[in-house]
């Protein structure tokens, strides 16, 4: 874990930001799911997130998955997810408006490039 800290950081802030993201109604955001009312929705955003996590841990958890490929992206992901929420900035159901919807994309936007200039 000590050289991939920013890494986990990353992912400590994406997961936070997921929570946070259901607060947001974030499946009214997204073209797929935008059309659903707010109950089937937040289902399928919620239920959607179990394999999305697996699959995920499961590669972490792999012998190389704090090295290489996965990590690389995970960090490339913290930053396109913020790029992807500034130029959803001012979509007219955006509710990610708050300082701490902002600290939770951005601080995984900078650890995730802070690993990819540290990590192993």
């Amino acid at each position: 874990m000590g050289d991939r800290v920013f890494l986990l950081i990353g992912l400590a802030f994406l997961l936070t930001h997921e929570m946070d993201a259901i607060r947001a109604h974030e499946w009214r955001i997204f073209p797929l799911t935008a059309w659903l009312d707010d109950t089937a929705g937040y289902r399928v955003f919620v239920l959607a997130h179990v394999p999305l996590y697996g699959g995920l841990f499961g590669l972490l958890a792999r012998p190389q998955g704090l090295g290489g490929a996965v990590a690389v992206g995970l960090d490339i992901f913290l930053i396109a997810h913020a790029a992807l929420h500034a130029i959803y900035l001012r979509h007219p159901k955006n509710e990610f408006t708050g300082w701490l919807a902002w600290l939770l994309i951005l601080g995984g936007a900078a650890a995730g490039a802070l690993d990819l200039l540290f990590g192993a």
